[in-house]
């Protein structure tokens, strides 16, 4: 299923992953990331806006030691080790199927789920297994199906 959480006062900001991934229960070095069509407030070097392949570990020790606000950004979650050919970046700015009002897959091909950061108001979470989802509506009770908000914004 996949989930948006918007509209509620459980956050001080929406897509600090920190959070995003206490809430699915998960730690980002279960797997390996690629991070695309990225744009933070972030200023430092550890970090780019380039769309990359970033290990599990190292994404888990950045969002650990950073207060970051992801304003765009798709992280496509994939097994630790395996790195599918990437023929078309993951996008969420100006991307529309996520408004279609019909079920979408991660936009990358092997991904096991993806986590996309909206504009700095709200968190669209794609492809997530049941355990994952329970979690991740256990710590946000905003959050809702996606497919359902799409519809009602005529999708």
């Amino acid at each position: 299923m996949n989930l948006i959480l918007e509209r509620t006062d459980r956050v001080r900001f929406f897509t600090n992953m920190r959070l995003v991934f206490s809430a699915l229960g998960i730690s980002a070095a279960d797997y390996d990331w690629f991070i695309s069509d990225i744009e933070t407030n972030y200023c430092g070097t550890e970090f780019t806006s380039e769309d990359q392949w970033m290990e599990g570990q190292a994404l888990q020790s950045f969002v650990s030691q950073n207060e970051v606000q992801f304003i765009w950004a798709v992280f496509s979650a994939v097994p630790k080790g395996y790195r599918p050919a990437v023929l078309a970046s993951p996008y969420i700015e100006g991307n529309p199927d996520f408004w279609n009002g019909k079920e979408m897959a991660p936009q990358l091909d092997g991904a096991l789920f993806e986590i996309a950061c909206w504009d700095s108001s709200a968190t669209i979470l794609v492809g997530l297994p049941p355990t994952l989802e329970e979690n991740f509506k256990l710590a946000y009770s905003d959050a809702c199906s996606l497919v359902s908000v799409a519809r009602q914004s005529g999708g």
